[in-house]
Protein backbone atom coordinates (compact mmCIF):
# COMPACT_ATOMS: atom_id res chain seq x y z
CA UNK A 1 0.00 0.00 0.00
CA UNK A 2 2.86 2.59 0.72
CA UNK A 3 3.98 2.40 -2.83
CA UNK A 4 1.51 4.83 -4.26
CA UNK A 5 2.62 8.01 -5.20
CA UNK A 6 -0.51 9.36 -4.04
CA UNK A 7 0.11 11.15 -0.40
CA UNK A 8 -2.55 11.82 2.33
CA UNK A 9 -2.63 14.89 3.78
CA UNK A 10 -4.28 14.44 7.50
CA UNK A 11 -4.79 17.92 9.25
CA UNK A 12 -4.82 18.05 12.99
CA UNK A 13 -5.45 22.01 13.67
CA UNK A 14 -8.31 21.05 15.40
CA UNK A 15 -6.99 18.50 18.04
CA UNK A 16 -3.12 18.99 18.02
CA UNK A 17 -3.37 22.48 16.64
CA UNK A 18 -5.72 23.69 19.33
CA UNK A 19 -3.05 22.17 22.09
CA UNK A 20 -1.56 25.70 21.61
CA UNK A 21 -1.73 27.46 25.36
CA UNK A 22 -4.94 29.79 24.34
CA UNK A 23 -5.93 28.49 21.31
CA UNK A 24 -9.08 26.60 22.32
CA UNK A 25 -12.20 27.49 19.96
CA UNK A 26 -15.84 27.36 20.69
CA UNK A 27 -17.41 24.59 18.62
CA UNK A 28 -19.12 27.37 16.43
CA UNK A 29 -14.95 27.83 15.37
CA UNK A 30 -13.70 24.38 14.91
CA UNK A 31 -16.79 23.81 12.36
CA UNK A 32 -15.91 27.05 9.99
CA UNK A 33 -12.32 25.84 10.35
CA UNK A 34 -13.48 22.35 9.27
CA UNK A 35 -15.29 23.75 6.38
CA UNK A 36 -12.48 25.63 4.98
CA UNK A 37 -10.52 22.70 5.55
CA UNK A 38 -12.69 20.88 3.66
CA UNK A 39 -13.14 23.36 0.53
CA UNK A 40 -9.16 23.14 0.60
CA UNK A 41 -9.52 19.09 -0.10
CA UNK A 42 -7.95 18.10 2.94
CA UNK A 43 -8.59 14.28 2.44
CA UNK A 44 -8.68 13.45 6.64
CA UNK A 45 -9.53 16.16 9.61
CA UNK A 46 -8.71 15.16 13.10
CA UNK A 47 -12.10 17.03 14.54
CA UNK A 48 -10.77 16.70 18.27
CA UNK A 49 -10.55 14.42 20.95
CA UNK A 50 -13.72 13.46 22.02
CA UNK A 51 -13.22 12.28 25.47
CA UNK A 52 -11.51 15.05 26.18
CA UNK A 53 -14.12 17.61 27.36
CA UNK A 54 -18.60 17.96 26.33
CA UNK A 55 -17.43 20.76 24.64
CA UNK A 56 -15.04 18.73 22.14
CA UNK A 57 -17.26 15.74 21.91
CA UNK A 58 -19.90 17.95 20.79
CA UNK A 59 -17.69 20.02 18.35
CA UNK A 60 -16.41 16.68 16.67
CA UNK A 61 -20.06 15.07 15.89
CA UNK A 62 -21.12 19.15 14.48
CA UNK A 63 -18.22 18.80 12.12
CA UNK A 64 -18.93 14.70 11.64
CA UNK A 65 -22.30 15.91 10.69
CA UNK A 66 -21.26 18.86 8.36
CA UNK A 67 -18.56 17.76 6.43
CA UNK A 68 -18.80 15.02 3.81
CA UNK A 69 -15.94 15.84 1.16
CA UNK A 70 -13.37 15.02 4.12
CA UNK A 71 -12.62 11.84 6.26
CA UNK A 72 -13.51 13.08 10.09
CA UNK A 73 -11.19 11.67 12.26
CA UNK A 74 -11.59 11.43 16.52
CA UNK A 75 -8.29 11.31 18.77
CA UNK A 76 -8.65 8.11 21.42
CA UNK A 77 -6.35 6.90 23.94
CA UNK A 78 -5.87 3.21 24.08
CA UNK A 79 -9.43 2.72 26.48
CA UNK A 80 -12.79 1.34 25.51
CA UNK A 81 -13.72 4.49 27.35
CA UNK A 82 -11.94 7.13 24.92
CA UNK A 83 -12.79 4.75 21.83
CA UNK A 84 -16.80 4.28 22.26
CA UNK A 85 -16.80 8.44 22.81
CA UNK A 86 -14.99 8.49 19.81
CA UNK A 87 -17.43 6.43 17.84
CA UNK A 88 -20.51 8.38 19.23
CA UNK A 89 -19.01 11.54 18.20
CA UNK A 90 -18.36 10.28 15.08
CA UNK A 91 -21.99 8.59 14.17
CA UNK A 92 -23.29 11.09 11.84
CA UNK A 93 -19.92 10.90 9.28
CA UNK A 94 -19.89 10.11 6.22
CA UNK A 95 -16.48 8.55 6.05
CA UNK A 96 -15.05 8.32 9.92
CA UNK A 97 -11.48 7.43 11.38
CA UNK A 98 -10.84 6.62 15.05
CA UNK A 99 -7.53 7.43 15.82
CA UNK A 100 -6.30 5.39 19.11
CA UNK A 101 -2.76 5.89 20.54
CA UNK A 102 -0.28 4.64 23.54
CA UNK A 103 2.66 5.51 24.60
CA UNK A 104 5.39 3.12 23.48
CA UNK A 105 9.45 4.88 24.89
CA UNK A 106 10.43 3.57 28.05
CA UNK A 107 10.44 7.15 29.28
CA UNK A 108 6.65 7.42 28.96
CA UNK A 109 5.64 3.81 29.78
CA UNK A 110 8.02 3.79 33.20
CA UNK A 111 7.37 7.56 33.94
CA UNK A 112 3.90 7.96 32.89
CA UNK A 113 1.76 5.07 32.19
CA UNK A 114 3.48 3.02 34.90
CA UNK A 115 3.37 0.29 32.86
CA UNK A 116 5.56 -2.86 31.74
CA UNK A 117 5.84 -3.63 28.14
CA UNK A 118 3.78 -6.70 28.18
CA UNK A 119 0.81 -4.24 29.44
CA UNK A 120 1.40 -1.74 26.71
CA UNK A 121 1.65 -4.37 24.03
CA UNK A 122 -1.57 -5.58 25.25
CA UNK A 123 -3.54 -2.56 25.73
CA UNK A 124 -2.31 -1.57 22.31
CA UNK A 125 -4.07 -4.70 20.65
CA UNK A 126 -7.17 -4.67 22.82
CA UNK A 127 -8.03 -1.07 21.65
CA UNK A 128 -7.66 -1.81 18.26
CA UNK A 129 -9.62 -4.94 17.96
CA UNK A 130 -12.58 -3.29 19.88
CA UNK A 131 -12.28 0.20 17.82
CA UNK A 132 -12.61 -2.10 14.49
CA UNK A 133 -16.08 -2.42 16.33
CA UNK A 134 -17.18 0.72 15.00
CA UNK A 135 -15.17 1.31 11.60
CA UNK A 136 -12.97 -0.15 9.08
CA UNK A 137 -10.66 2.92 9.25
CA UNK A 138 -8.57 2.67 11.88
CA UNK A 139 -4.98 4.66 13.10
CA UNK A 140 -2.61 3.79 15.36
CA UNK A 141 0.20 5.91 16.93
CA UNK A 142 2.73 4.67 19.59
CA UNK A 143 3.28 7.66 21.01
CA UNK A 144 7.49 8.67 21.35
CA UNK A 145 7.61 6.47 18.60
CA UNK A 146 11.27 8.73 17.78
CA UNK A 147 12.63 7.45 21.63
CA UNK A 148 11.32 4.00 21.38
CA UNK A 149 13.10 0.95 21.10
CA UNK A 150 13.18 -0.46 17.80
CA UNK A 151 12.53 -4.52 18.85
CA UNK A 152 9.75 -3.46 20.68
CA UNK A 153 7.99 -0.68 17.88
CA UNK A 154 8.21 -3.73 15.66
CA UNK A 155 6.16 -5.93 17.87
CA UNK A 156 3.47 -3.55 19.11
CA UNK A 157 3.12 -2.48 15.13
CA UNK A 158 3.15 -5.79 13.65
CA UNK A 159 0.63 -6.81 16.68
CA UNK A 160 -1.39 -3.90 15.74
CA UNK A 161 -1.97 -4.41 11.89
CA UNK A 162 -3.07 -7.98 12.32
CA UNK A 163 -5.91 -6.73 14.83
CA UNK A 164 -7.05 -4.40 11.84
CA UNK A 165 -5.60 -1.26 12.13
CA UNK A 166 -4.89 0.24 8.75
CA UNK A 167 -3.12 3.61 9.38
CA UNK A 168 0.30 3.39 11.47
CA UNK A 169 1.50 6.75 12.05
CA UNK A 170 4.72 6.98 13.77
CA UNK A 171 5.31 10.04 15.65
CA UNK A 172 8.39 12.51 16.81
CA UNK A 173 6.23 13.67 19.61
CA UNK A 174 8.87 15.53 21.37
CA UNK A 175 10.57 17.17 18.06
CA UNK A 176 13.67 14.88 19.21
CA UNK A 177 14.24 13.38 15.60
CA UNK A 178 16.61 14.23 12.58
CA UNK A 179 15.64 13.77 9.06
CA UNK A 180 17.73 11.23 8.01
CA UNK A 181 17.21 9.05 11.26
CA UNK A 182 13.88 9.39 11.17
CA UNK A 183 13.59 8.88 7.44
CA UNK A 184 15.95 5.50 8.15
CA UNK A 185 13.82 4.29 11.14
CA UNK A 186 10.35 3.86 9.45
CA UNK A 187 11.75 2.23 6.50
CA UNK A 188 13.67 -0.33 8.58
CA UNK A 189 10.56 -1.25 10.40
CA UNK A 190 8.52 -1.76 7.51
CA UNK A 191 10.93 -3.84 6.12
CA UNK A 192 10.96 -5.57 9.19
CA UNK A 193 7.08 -5.75 9.97
CA UNK A 194 6.01 -9.05 7.97
CA UNK A 195 2.60 -7.36 7.57
CA UNK A 196 3.82 -3.47 7.21
CA UNK A 197 2.27 -3.59 3.19
CA UNK A 198 -1.26 -3.82 5.01
CA UNK A 199 -1.21 -0.11 6.61
CA UNK A 200 -0.34 2.81 5.21
CA UNK A 201 2.02 4.23 6.81
CA UNK A 202 2.28 8.24 8.34
CA UNK A 203 4.74 10.60 9.67
CA UNK A 204 3.38 13.16 12.93
CA UNK A 205 6.45 15.57 13.53
CA UNK A 206 6.66 18.26 15.92
CA UNK A 207 8.87 21.14 15.30
CA UNK A 208 11.02 21.80 18.68
CA UNK A 209 14.28 21.66 16.72
CA UNK A 210 12.91 23.47 13.48
CA UNK A 211 12.78 20.14 11.85
CA UNK A 212 9.17 18.95 11.91
CA UNK A 213 8.83 19.56 7.55
CA UNK A 214 12.14 18.16 6.68
CA UNK A 215 11.56 15.15 8.80
CA UNK A 216 8.36 14.83 7.45
CA UNK A 217 9.33 14.90 3.79
CA UNK A 218 12.20 12.40 5.16
CA UNK A 219 9.49 10.26 6.53
CA UNK A 220 7.95 10.11 3.17
CA UNK A 221 11.02 9.80 0.88
CA UNK A 222 13.44 7.78 2.96
CA UNK A 223 10.72 5.91 5.00
CA UNK A 224 7.96 5.42 2.34
CA UNK A 225 5.29 6.65 4.36
CA UNK A 226 2.03 7.95 2.51
CA UNK A 227 0.39 10.58 5.06
CA UNK A 228 1.66 13.46 6.89
CA UNK A 229 0.34 14.81 9.73
CA UNK A 230 0.00 18.47 9.93
CA UNK A 231 -1.74 21.90 10.93
CA UNK A 232 -2.49 25.05 9.12
CA UNK A 233 0.36 27.57 10.26
CA UNK A 234 2.46 25.00 12.04
CA UNK A 235 0.08 25.34 15.30
CA UNK A 236 0.87 23.58 17.87
CA UNK A 237 1.92 22.79 21.27
CA UNK A 238 4.96 23.93 22.61
CA UNK A 239 6.88 24.93 18.99
CA UNK A 240 4.07 23.39 16.78
CA UNK A 241 3.42 20.55 14.34
CA UNK A 242 4.65 20.38 10.80
CA UNK A 243 3.20 23.34 8.70
CA UNK A 244 0.54 21.86 6.03
CA UNK A 245 0.63 24.99 3.53
CA UNK A 246 5.09 24.48 3.70
CA UNK A 247 5.10 20.19 3.11
CA UNK A 248 2.16 20.71 0.43
CA UNK A 249 4.11 23.64 -1.45
CA UNK A 250 7.16 22.09 -1.29
CA UNK A 251 5.45 18.64 -2.50
CA UNK A 252 3.97 21.06 -5.74
CA UNK A 253 7.43 22.95 -6.20
CA UNK A 254 9.61 19.84 -6.31
CA UNK A 255 7.11 18.07 -7.82
CA UNK A 256 9.48 16.18 -10.21
CA UNK A 257 11.99 15.35 -7.16
CA UNK A 258 9.17 14.02 -4.67
CA UNK A 259 6.68 12.24 -7.64
CA UNK A 260 4.13 12.35 -5.41
CA UNK A 261 0.30 13.55 -6.15
CA UNK A 262 -1.46 15.62 -3.60
CA UNK A 263 -5.11 16.82 -4.25
CA UNK A 264 -5.19 19.98 -1.94
CA UNK A 265 -6.29 22.71 -3.82
CA UNK A 266 -3.56 25.32 -2.86
CA UNK A 267 -5.11 28.22 -3.50
CA UNK A 268 -7.51 27.85 -0.33
CA UNK A 269 -3.90 28.28 1.91
CA UNK A 270 -4.16 31.65 2.47
CA UNK A 271 -7.84 31.88 3.75
CA UNK A 272 -7.30 29.25 5.56
CA UNK A 273 -4.18 30.50 7.22
CA UNK A 274 -5.79 33.39 7.90
CA UNK A 275 -9.10 32.13 9.44
CA UNK A 276 -7.21 30.41 11.67
CA UNK A 277 -5.13 32.85 12.85
CA UNK A 278 -7.86 35.07 13.36
CA UNK A 279 -9.61 32.63 15.41
CA UNK A 280 -7.09 31.94 17.10
CA UNK A 281 -5.20 35.07 17.96
CA UNK A 282 -1.97 33.34 16.81
CA UNK A 283 -0.58 35.89 14.31
CA UNK A 284 1.40 34.61 11.50
CA UNK A 285 4.70 36.18 11.17
CA UNK A 286 6.15 37.90 8.50
CA UNK A 287 8.74 35.96 7.01
CA UNK A 288 6.51 32.55 7.65
CA UNK A 289 6.87 30.53 4.54
CA UNK A 290 4.32 30.93 1.81
CA UNK A 291 1.72 32.41 4.12
CA UNK A 292 3.41 35.33 5.45
CA UNK A 293 2.51 39.10 4.72
CA UNK A 294 6.47 39.36 3.03
CA UNK A 295 6.89 35.46 1.46
CA UNK A 296 5.87 37.06 -2.12
CA UNK A 297 7.77 40.51 -1.38
CA UNK A 298 11.21 42.10 -2.56
CA UNK A 299 12.90 44.28 -0.97
CA UNK A 300 16.10 44.59 -3.08
CA UNK A 301 16.99 46.47 -6.27
CA UNK A 302 18.29 43.76 -7.53
CA UNK A 303 15.28 41.43 -6.95
CA UNK A 304 12.89 43.62 -7.80
CA UNK A 305 14.86 44.16 -10.83
CA UNK A 306 14.51 40.32 -11.86
CA UNK A 307 11.55 40.10 -11.17
CA UNK A 308 10.13 43.07 -13.21
CA UNK A 309 11.74 41.03 -16.10
CA UNK A 310 10.82 37.34 -15.40
CA UNK A 311 9.30 36.43 -11.85
CA UNK A 312 10.41 33.09 -12.07
CA UNK A 313 14.36 34.14 -11.13
CA UNK A 314 13.30 35.11 -7.46
CA UNK A 315 10.26 33.83 -7.06
CA UNK A 316 9.68 29.61 -7.08
CA UNK A 317 5.92 29.61 -6.83
CA UNK A 318 3.49 31.90 -7.74
CA UNK A 319 1.60 33.76 -5.01
CA UNK A 320 -2.17 33.55 -6.61
CA UNK A 321 -1.48 29.48 -6.54
CA UNK A 322 -1.50 29.95 -2.70
CA UNK A 323 -4.16 32.33 -2.69
CA UNK A 324 -3.11 35.72 -2.22
CA UNK A 325 -4.35 38.84 -4.47
CA UNK A 326 -2.96 40.41 -7.19
CA UNK A 327 -5.85 43.11 -6.71
CA UNK A 328 -5.11 44.29 -3.04
CA UNK A 329 -7.79 47.30 -3.28
CA UNK A 330 -11.23 45.18 -4.16
CA UNK A 331 -14.33 47.90 -2.95
CA UNK A 332 -14.68 50.78 -1.18
CA UNK A 333 -18.22 52.89 0.01
CA UNK A 334 -19.95 53.27 -3.41
CA UNK A 335 -19.48 49.72 -3.91
CA UNK A 336 -22.93 47.09 -3.54
CA UNK A 337 -24.26 44.20 -1.73
CA UNK A 338 -23.27 42.06 -5.21
CA UNK A 339 -20.13 43.17 -5.35
CA UNK A 340 -19.57 42.36 -1.55
CA UNK A 341 -21.00 39.24 -2.34
CA UNK A 342 -18.70 37.88 -5.10
CA UNK A 343 -15.86 38.74 -3.39
CA UNK A 344 -16.57 37.01 -0.56
CA UNK A 345 -16.80 34.40 -2.53
CA UNK A 346 -13.47 34.93 -4.46
CA UNK A 347 -11.99 34.89 -1.27
CA UNK A 348 -13.77 31.09 -0.11
CA UNK A 349 -15.46 32.93 2.64
CA UNK A 350 -18.96 30.82 2.85
CA UNK A 351 -21.65 32.37 4.80
CA UNK A 352 -24.40 30.00 5.74
CA UNK A 353 -27.50 32.40 5.19
CA UNK A 354 -28.60 35.43 3.79
CA UNK A 355 -28.82 37.36 7.14
CA UNK A 356 -24.90 36.39 7.58
CA UNK A 357 -24.38 38.43 4.44
CA UNK A 358 -26.14 40.87 5.26
CA UNK A 359 -24.86 41.73 8.62
CA UNK A 360 -21.21 40.95 7.14
CA UNK A 361 -22.47 43.98 4.24
CA UNK A 362 -23.68 46.33 7.04
CA UNK A 363 -20.04 46.10 9.04
CA UNK A 364 -18.29 46.26 5.58
CA UNK A 365 -20.15 50.23 4.81
CA UNK A 366 -19.99 51.24 8.02
CA UNK A 367 -15.91 50.53 7.61
CA UNK A 368 -16.08 52.15 4.36
CA UNK A 369 -17.54 54.82 6.29
CA UNK A 370 -14.26 55.39 7.68
CA UNK A 371 -12.08 53.81 5.86
CA UNK A 372 -11.61 54.71 1.59
CA UNK A 373 -10.01 51.71 1.21
CA UNK A 374 -11.09 48.62 1.65
CA UNK A 375 -8.22 45.48 1.61
CA UNK A 376 -9.10 41.59 1.11
CA UNK A 377 -7.71 41.36 4.46
CA UNK A 378 -9.86 43.50 6.13
CA UNK A 379 -13.38 41.92 4.53
CA UNK A 380 -11.96 38.81 6.17
CA UNK A 381 -11.41 40.70 9.57
CA UNK A 382 -14.83 41.89 9.71
CA UNK A 383 -16.48 38.42 8.64
CA UNK A 384 -14.45 36.99 11.76
CA UNK A 385 -15.77 39.27 14.06
CA UNK A 386 -19.34 39.29 13.18
CA UNK A 387 -19.60 35.27 13.15
CA UNK A 388 -17.64 35.31 16.66
CA UNK A 389 -19.92 38.03 17.73
CA UNK A 390 -23.11 35.77 16.67
CA UNK A 391 -21.65 33.29 18.64
CA UNK A 392 -21.24 34.72 22.05
CA UNK A 393 -23.86 37.52 22.64
CA UNK A 394 -22.96 38.02 26.25
CA UNK A 395 -20.89 40.36 25.93
CA UNK A 396 -20.74 42.88 22.97
CA UNK A 397 -19.14 46.28 22.08
CA UNK A 398 -21.66 49.43 21.84
CA UNK A 399 -18.94 52.74 22.17
CA UNK A 400 -15.60 53.71 23.73
CA UNK A 401 -14.79 57.40 24.66
CA UNK A 402 -10.80 58.15 25.67
CA UNK A 403 -9.47 60.97 26.44
CA UNK A 404 -5.31 60.74 26.59
CA UNK A 405 -3.07 63.73 26.80
CA UNK A 406 1.06 63.71 27.52
CA UNK A 407 1.21 64.62 31.54
CA UNK A 408 -2.57 63.46 32.47
CA UNK A 409 -3.87 60.62 33.57
CA UNK A 410 -5.54 58.36 30.66
CA UNK A 411 -9.50 58.21 31.01
CA UNK A 412 -11.98 56.03 29.22
CA UNK A 413 -15.78 55.41 28.89
CA UNK A 414 -16.80 52.61 27.38
CA UNK A 415 -20.42 51.12 26.62
CA UNK A 416 -20.89 47.42 26.20
CA UNK A 417 -24.32 45.11 26.05
CA UNK A 418 -24.00 42.49 29.37
CA UNK A 419 -26.67 40.12 28.64
CA UNK A 420 -28.56 42.07 26.82
CA UNK A 421 -28.88 44.71 28.92
CA UNK A 422 -26.29 48.11 28.09
CA UNK A 423 -23.93 48.90 31.17
CA UNK A 424 -21.56 52.19 31.04
CA UNK A 425 -18.41 52.14 32.91
CA UNK A 426 -15.32 54.31 33.22
CA UNK A 427 -11.64 53.51 34.01
CA UNK A 428 -8.27 55.23 34.29
CA UNK A 429 -5.00 53.31 33.60
CA UNK A 430 -1.03 53.92 32.50
CA UNK A 431 -2.17 54.45 28.66
CA UNK A 432 -5.61 54.20 26.81
CA UNK A 433 -5.61 50.72 26.53
CA UNK A 434 -5.39 50.06 30.43
CA UNK A 435 -8.26 52.55 31.15
CA UNK A 436 -10.19 51.12 28.99
CA UNK A 437 -9.58 47.30 30.37
CA UNK A 438 -9.92 49.18 33.51
CA UNK A 439 -13.20 50.69 32.40
CA UNK A 440 -14.35 47.23 31.35
CA UNK A 441 -13.42 45.46 34.40
CA UNK A 442 -15.35 47.81 36.85
CA UNK A 443 -18.25 46.61 35.34
CA UNK A 444 -17.52 42.90 34.00
CA UNK A 445 -15.49 42.03 36.96
CA UNK A 446 -14.36 38.89 35.33
CA UNK A 447 -11.22 38.39 38.08
CA UNK A 448 -9.27 37.21 34.93
CA UNK A 449 -5.81 37.82 34.12
CA UNK A 450 -4.33 39.35 31.17
CA UNK A 451 -1.45 37.31 30.14
CA UNK A 452 -1.13 38.86 26.31
CA UNK A 453 -1.53 41.92 24.62
CA UNK A 454 -0.57 42.51 20.74
CA UNK A 455 -1.51 44.44 17.69
CA UNK A 456 -0.79 43.73 14.19
CA UNK A 457 -1.73 45.68 10.85
CA UNK A 458 -4.34 44.17 9.01
CA UNK A 459 -3.18 45.50 5.86
CA UNK A 460 -0.61 48.34 4.91
CA UNK A 461 -0.63 52.45 5.83
CA UNK A 462 -1.95 54.79 8.12
CA UNK A 463 -5.58 53.77 7.77
CA UNK A 464 -5.22 49.78 8.21
CA UNK A 465 -7.28 48.63 10.57
CA UNK A 466 -5.50 47.36 14.03
CA UNK A 467 -6.34 43.43 14.85
CA UNK A 468 -6.02 43.37 18.22
CA UNK A 469 -5.35 39.86 20.60
CA UNK A 470 -6.11 39.42 24.15
CA UNK A 471 -5.29 36.73 25.55
CA UNK A 472 -7.57 35.90 29.23
CA UNK A 473 -6.24 33.08 32.13
CA UNK A 474 -9.12 32.60 34.67
CA UNK A 475 -9.06 29.31 36.78
CA UNK A 476 -6.44 27.65 34.55
CA UNK A 477 -8.73 28.77 31.73
CA UNK A 478 -6.80 30.39 28.86
CA UNK A 479 -8.39 32.39 26.01
CA UNK A 480 -8.03 34.37 23.11
CA UNK A 481 -9.94 37.81 22.06
CA UNK A 482 -9.87 38.94 18.87
CA UNK A 483 -10.86 42.79 17.83
CA UNK A 484 -10.68 44.47 14.67
CA UNK A 485 -10.81 48.57 13.76
CA UNK A 486 -9.24 51.58 12.65
CA UNK A 487 -9.29 52.36 15.86
CA UNK A 488 -6.59 50.66 18.39
CA UNK A 489 -8.32 51.20 21.40
CA UNK A 490 -11.45 50.31 20.38
CA UNK A 491 -10.37 47.49 18.34
CA UNK A 492 -8.28 46.51 22.14
CA UNK A 493 -12.33 47.24 23.73
CA UNK A 494 -13.56 44.43 21.28
CA UNK A 495 -10.90 42.23 21.82
CA UNK A 496 -11.43 41.74 25.66
CA UNK A 497 -15.12 41.40 25.58
CA UNK A 498 -14.73 38.48 22.71
CA UNK A 499 -11.93 37.13 25.49
CA UNK A 500 -14.45 37.21 28.16
CA UNK A 501 -17.03 35.99 25.83
CA UNK A 502 -15.12 32.97 25.70
CA UNK A 503 -14.54 32.92 29.30
CA UNK A 504 -18.02 32.75 29.99
CA UNK A 505 -19.30 30.20 27.34
CA UNK A 506 -19.99 27.31 29.15
CA UNK A 507 -19.57 24.99 26.34
CA UNK A 508 -15.82 25.70 25.76
CA UNK A 509 -13.09 23.26 26.84
CA UNK A 510 -10.86 23.60 29.63
CA UNK A 511 -7.75 21.63 28.59
CA UNK A 512 -7.58 20.43 25.47
CA UNK A 513 -5.58 16.94 27.45
CA UNK A 514 -7.65 15.12 29.38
Amino acid sequence: MNTSNRLIIFDTTLRDGEQSPGASMTREEKLRIAKQLERMKVDVIEAGFAAASQGDFESIRAIAGAVRESTICSLSRANDRDIARAAEALAPAERKRIHTFIATSPLHMQMKLRMTPEQVLTQAQNAVRYARQFTDDIEFSPEDGSRSDEDFLCRVLEAVIAEGATTINFPDTVGYAVPEIFGNTIKRLRERIPNSDKAIWSVHCHNDLGLAVANSLAGVMIGGARQIECTVNGLGERAGNTALEEVVMALRTRAAYYNLTVGIDTTQIVAASKMVSQITGFAVQPNKAVVGANAFAHASGIHQDGILKARETYEIMRAEDVGWTANKIVLGKLSGRNAFKQRLHELGIALESEAEVNAAFLRFKELADRKSEIFDEDIMALVSEEQQAQESEHYRFISLTQQSTTGAVPHARVEFLVGGVQRSCEGQGDGPVDATVNAIESAAASGAELVLFSVNAISTGTQSQGEVTMRLSRDGRIVNGVGADPDIIVASAKAYLSALNKLHAKDERIDPQP
